[in-house]
């Protein structure tokens, strides 16, 4: 069995091997064509408990159609010592996914390869997008950014309609443990017009805690080459945040990049698909997720009681899930 610590310094391998179950871990790709007509979400994983499977997900976030392919146990395979999953006849790196699904109510082929990928930083004291947090080895649900932005070349066809991805962008990241939380909002963008490869993820849930729970966010703004973070973990604060009908606005202050920092975001959500999340006994959750959101990003530098923008923009296709709002996820700090 591999050293816990090489799992964690390692968040995009598989870390399923002599887990304890329940246990789950999916790996999401984002894919956009270079005219934003064709956008899909492919979810490949794997789920332990009462009813062990492998899965592939597919979300076309055009139609809001969403497919859930369903392999034996036996048919899913995870490198030890690299990201490289097989499913079924499928397979997933993080620099390409080939796709073989000959299911009855639907069949893909696919080859794309990625380039110019950009991981979240891993190090010994911050291992990823879930900072020390993800040395707890007790946590319900983790987190792992693969590639904030990335262009993409080949071809999917679907049910015979062949569609070129070539120069298209897309996105990479995970999630494993036990469950997902009880509530959450997540948003991912990396379409900014005028700012290509700048990409935002966010995220805030509601997380159990020993006998309790908290309320954890993680907040990341990828922009020429800098990684713009607002976490619980680096002692940042929300400052609002509203959910009105379609509509999210979330306001964060916190240092990072050396200086104090204050991020707004404005998002509109999209038309949903329903996607299946993992419980701790079954993949029955409901996930509503949009392909076709939007948000407008503004981050500023605060100086001397002044701000001075780094950078604003509006991001395109965005990925945006708003599941069970409570009233502790919408506090201010």
């Amino acid at each position: 069995m591999r050293p816990f610590w090489t799992t964690v310094l390692n968040p995009d391998w598989y870390h399923g091997f002599g887990a304890k179950r329940p246990f789950f871990e999916g790996w999401y790709f984002k894919l956009i064509d270079s005219t934003g007509q064709h956008k899909y979400a492919i979810i490949p994983g794997v789920f332990l408990s009462d009813d062990p499977h492998a899965f592939i997900q597919v979300l076309n976030g055009s139609t809001k159609e969403a497919f859930y392919h369903r392999y034996p146990l036996e048919q899913f395979w995870a490198a030890e010592d690299r990201f490289e999953v097989h499913v079924g006849g499928s397979r997933f790196t993080q620099h390409a996914l080939s796709l073989l699904i000959h299911q009855q109510d639907q069949k893909i082929e696919a080859d794309l390869q990625f380039g110019g990928g950009q991981p979240w930083p891993v190090s010994v004291a911050s291992p990823g997008i879930m900072g020390w947090y993800a040395w707890v080895p007790t946590m319900e649900c983790y987190h792992g950014v693969l590639s904030f932005d990335h262009t993409i070349y080949g071809t999917m066809t679907i049910d015979g309609a062949v569609m070129g991805f070539t120069n298209g962008r897309g996105y990479i990241e995970k999630d494993w443990g036990q469950s997902f939380p009880s509530a959450w909002i997540w948003l991912q963008t990396n379409h900014f017009e005028h700012s290509p490869g700048t990409c935002l993820t966010a995220s805030i849930a509601m997380i159990p805690w020993q006998f309790t729970r908290f309320r954890g966010f993680i907040v990341g703004l990828w922009h020429e080459g800098a990684l713009y973070r607002f976490a619980t973990y680096t002692g940042a604060k929300t400052e609002l945040l509203v959910v009105e009908g379609n509509q999210i606005h979330w306001v964060l202050t916190g240092k990072t990049e050396g200086a104090q920092h204050r991020l707004e975001i404005r998002a509109s959500r999209g038309e949903e698909g329903i996607l299946a999340g993992p419980s701790r006994v079954d993949m029955g959750k409901r996930v509503a997720e949009s392909l076709t959101a939007t948000a407008t990003v503004r981050l500023s530098r605060l100086e001397r009681g002044q701000e001075v923008v780094v950078f604003e923009g509006n991001g395109r296709y965005a990925g945006l899930e708003v599941h069970n709002i409570e009233e502790e996820l919408l506090m201010t700090e």
